[in-house]
C-alpha cells in the first residue's frame, strides 16, 4: 500500500514528466515539478495538457521551481529527463530525495538504471518506469496526448530484499492508479525493457532517417518489412541475454502499431529540435548487451551507424 501522501518530485517536465506529473496532482498528490527553460511560462501560466482520450486538462497552480536547492525533499522522485543528461542529474536527484525515497526512471532504454546507481546514495530505492504513451510537447507547458498512458514499474537496485522491492513496484504500480492511469508492477525489469526496445529500436531511428511516421512506416511494404526485421532480431538478442520474450509479441506489436493513429517518436523530435539523441540507451546499450554473450545484432548496428552520421552532421 502506498505510504499516506507522499511527496512527488517531477525532475524533467517535459511532454512524459508533465503528462504524469499532471495527472498524479489532479489525484490529490502534492507535485513538485523542476524545470529549467519554461520555468517562468509554467509558473505564471500552469501545466495544459489536450488529450484524445482525456479531452482538455489544466493544473493552473504549479508547484514549480527552478532550483533543487528550494524544493522541498521527495519521497518519490520521477526522473522523466533524456537519457543523455543522466550524468548531470545525479546531483539534482540526491538533493531532491528525502531519507529512503524512492527513485524512478521514466526513461526508454537499456541500462540506464546502471548509470545512475553509482552515482546515487546506497539507502534510495531505484526503480525502472516503462512507459508506453504517445505524447509529445507542442508548446511550452503544453502537451499533446494522442494514445495510452500505460506505466510499468520494476525494482532495479536498493536496500530491499527482492520481495521487497517488488512490493515497492506495486506502490508505484499503486500511485499511477490512484491518478487513473494503467499500471503493473514487473517482476524483471530487464526483461522489460528488453520488451519496450523491441518498438523502440525500429520506429525510433527509421523515423529519424526516413522523415517517416509510424503510419508512413507501416503502410510502405519495404519499411514494414524491415520493421519487422529489426524487431526479430531484438526479440533474438534479448533471448541470448536470457530472456525469452513471447513469440507473439512481434505480430502484436506490428498490429497494435498499424491500428494507431500517426505518431512521430520522441526521437524524431530531439532529432528535428536539434536535442541529442539517446543513441547510447536505446542502441548502443543492447548492441554491447547482446555482444558480450556472442550475440550480434547487424542491423540494429547499420542503424545506430547511420544515426551517428545523421548526428554529427
Amino acid at each position: 500500500m502506498v505510504e499516506q501522501r507522499p511527496r512527488i518530485g517531477i525532475i524533467g517536465t517535459g511532454a512524459i514528466g508533465s503528462f504524469y506529473g499532471l495527472m498524479l496532482a489532479r489525484a490529490g498528490f502534492e507535485v513538485h515539478f523542476l524545470l529549467r527553460t519554461e520555468y517562468a511560462h509554467v509558473k505564471r501560466n500552469g501545466l495544459r495538457l489536450y488529450s484524445e482520450i482525456y479531452g482538455e486538462l489544466a493544473l493552473p497552480q504549479v508547484n514549480a521551481w527552478n532550483d533543487v536547492a528550494q524544493m522541498p525533499k521527495c519521497d518519490w522522485i520521477l526522473v522523466c529527463a533524456k537519457t543523455t543528461s543522466n550524468q548531470v542529474l545525479a546531483p539534482i536527484v540526491r538533493q531532491a530525495a528525502a531519507p529512503g525515497s524512492k527513485v524512478m526512471l521514466l526513461q526508454n532504454g537499456f541500462a540506464v538504471e546502471e548509470q545512475l546507481r553509482p552515482l546515487l546514495d546506497p539507502a534510495v530505492h531505484l526503480l525502472g518506469g516503462l512507459c508506453f504513451i504517445w505524447v509529445h510537447r507542442s508548446a511550452p507547458g503544453v502537451s499533446a496526448h494522442q494514445a495510452q498512458g500505460r506505466i510499468n514499474p520494476g525494482y532495479h537496485s536498493g536496500p530491499a530484499t527482492a520481495e521487497q522491492g517488488f512490493a515497492i513496484a506495486q506502490q508505484a504500480a499503486e500511485l499511477f492508479s490512484l491518478a487513473g492511469l494503467e499500471s503493473k508492477a514487473v517482476a524483471d525489469l530487464q526483461e522489460a525493457r528488453w520488451q519496450k526496445l523491441v518498438w523502440n529500436v525500429p520506429y525510433n531511428g527509421l523515423s529519424v532517417l526516413l522523415d517517416s511516421d509510424t503510419k508512413q512506416l507501416m503502410t510502405d511494404p519495404s519499411t514494414h518489412a524491415l520493421v519487422m526485421e529489426l524487431m526479430q532480431e531484438v526479440v533474438a538478442a534479448a533471448a541470448a541475454c536470457g530472456y525469452k520474450l513471447p513469440e507473439k509479441m512481434v505480430h502484436g506489436m506490428l498490429k497494435f502499431t498499424e491500428s494507431m493513429p500517426a505518431y512521430w517518436p520522441s526521437m524524431y523530435h530531439d532529432f528535428r529540435a536539434h536535442r541529442p539523441m539517446e543513441l547510447q540507451a536505446i542502441y548502443q546499450a543492447p548492441i554491447d548487451a547482446a555482444q558480450a554473450v556472442g550475440c550480434v545484432m547487424p542491423k540494429t548496428h547499420m542503424l545506430l551507424q547511420l544515426l551517428n552520421h545523421v548526428s554529427a552532421k
